[in-house]
C-alpha cells in the first residue's frame, strides 16, 4: 500500500473520545464525502460515499453514538480498471437526516441548506484537530516522502478552500491553493508543515515513518554533497598537478632544472617524482619543511618561468 493509504488507515482507526470531537470529525466527513439530495415534498436524503471500509465503519459508529440513528450500507464495485470497493452509508428515515444535518450546522432552523461551518464545531483545540482529521480522510492525500514532499486536500467549493486554508494557517502552516479542473487543491509543500499536520491529526505512526525517511534522505544528500565536494577538490588537485608537471618538463627541456634556484629546483624534482601528492605532502618532503602556502608560492614562480618560455617560443 502507498504511504497515503497507510496514513488514512491509521487515521480511520482513531475514534475520538469526546462527543464534541466526534461531532466535529463527522461534520468534516459529511462535508467532504456527503451527497445531499432533495426530492419531491422537500424530502432530504444523505448519502455518505467512501472508498475506505474503515472510514465507513467510523461514520456508522459516530452516527450511532451521537444520534442513535439507523443506517444501512451498500457496497459497490468500481469499474474493471479500478477494483476498489465503494461504500455507501445511508440513513433510513427523513427525521434522522434532518436531525443530523441540523446538529452539524448544514441545515438551518428554516430547513435551508448551509455551506457555513458551525462555529461551535471549531471552538476547542481538540475539535479543530478532529475536524482536520475528518477533512483529510474525506479528500486528502500525502505523497511518499521518498519523493517530493507534498500533501493536498481536494475541495469542490472555492469558499470552503479559503476557510480550510485559514484554519491551517492558524497553526502557522504554509498552506496554498491551486486550481485543478473543477477542484480547489489546498496543499502543503514543506516537510516540517506536513509533519506538523500529521501530528495535529494524530497520525503518529505515519509521522515517525515520514521522519525516518526524511532523516535518511537528508543524510544521503549530505553524503552525496560531501562526496561531490571531495571529488571536485580531487579533480582540482589533479589538474593543478598535471599543469605543474607540464611546466617543469618544459623548463627542463628548454633551460634545464639545474638553472633554477635551489629552492625551486628541489621542489620541481619532487613534483616530477611524486606527481600525485598534494601541496601539503610535497612541502613536508622538503628540507626544511614548508607549509602549503610556501609550496604554492614556489609553484607560482615556476609557472611564471614556464610562461615566459612559452611567450619567447611564440615570438620566435
Amino acid at each position: 500500500m502507498s504511504f497515503s493509504t497507510d496514513t488514512k488507515n491509521e487515521l480511520a482507526r482513531i475514534l475520538a473520545q469526546k462527543r464534541c470531537c466526534q461531532t466535529a470529525e463527522l461534520a468534516a466527513l459529511v462535508k467532504m464525502d456527503g451527497l445531499i439530495q432533495i426530492s419531491g415534498r422537500h424530502r432530504i436524503s444523505l448519502h455518505l460515499i467512501t472508498e475506505s471500509a474503515a472510514v465507513a465503519r467510523k461514520l456508522i459508529t459516530y452516527l450511532k453514538n451521537l444520534f442513535a440513528v439507523k443506517t444501512d450500507i451498500l457496497i459497490k464495485k468500481k469499474n474493471k480498471l479500478k477494483k476498489n470497493n465503494i461504500y455507501l452509508v445511508r440513513m433510513l428515515t427523513q427525521d434522522d437526516v434532518v436531525t443530523v444535518l441540523h446538529a452539524l450546522g448544514m441545515l438551518d432552523d428554516k430547513g435551508r441548506l448551509s455551506d457555513d461551518i458551525k462555529p461551535d464545531l471549531l471552538k476547542k483545540e481538540c475539535c479543530r484537530r478532529s475536524y482536520l482529521r475528518g477533512i483529510f480522510l474525506g479528500g486528502g492525500s500525502v505523497s511518499d516522502p521518498e519523493g517530493n514532499y507534498h500533501l493536498e486536500i481536494l475541495v469542490n467549493n472555492e469558499e470552503f478552500s479559503q476557510v480550510l486554508c485559514s484554519i491551517l494557517k492558524r497553526y502557522k502552516l504554509a498552506a496554498g491553493i491551486n486550481k485543478r479542473k473543477n477542484w480547489d487543491v489546498v496543499y502543503l509543500k514543506g516537510s516540517e508543515d506536513i509533519i506538523k499536520l500529521l501530528n495535529l491529526m494524530g497520525a503518529h505512526g505515519a509521522l515517525l515513518n515520514f521522519e525516518n525517511v526524511r532523516i535518511y534522505k537528508d543524510v544521503r544528500n549530505q553524503v552525496n554533497r560531501l562526496v561531490n565536494c571531495e571529488t571536485a577538490n580531487l579533480n582540482k588537485t589533479v589538474n593543478a598537478a598535471v599543469r605543474q608537471v607540464e611546466d617543469i618538463r618544459l623548463i627542463d627541456r628548454v633551460i634545464g632544472l639545474s638553472k633554477l634556484p635551489d629552492i625551486l629546483r628541489s621542489i620541481a624534482e619532487y613534483r616530477l617524482t611524486y606527481p600525485d601528492i598534494s601541496l601539503k605532502e610535497l612541502g613536508e618532503m622538503l628540507e626544511p619543511k614548508i607549509g602549503k602556502s610556501g609550496v604554492n608560492h614556489r609553484m607560482r614562480r615556476i609557472q611564471e618561468i614556464a610562461e615566459k618560455i612559452r611567450e619567447s617560443m611564440k615570438a620566435e
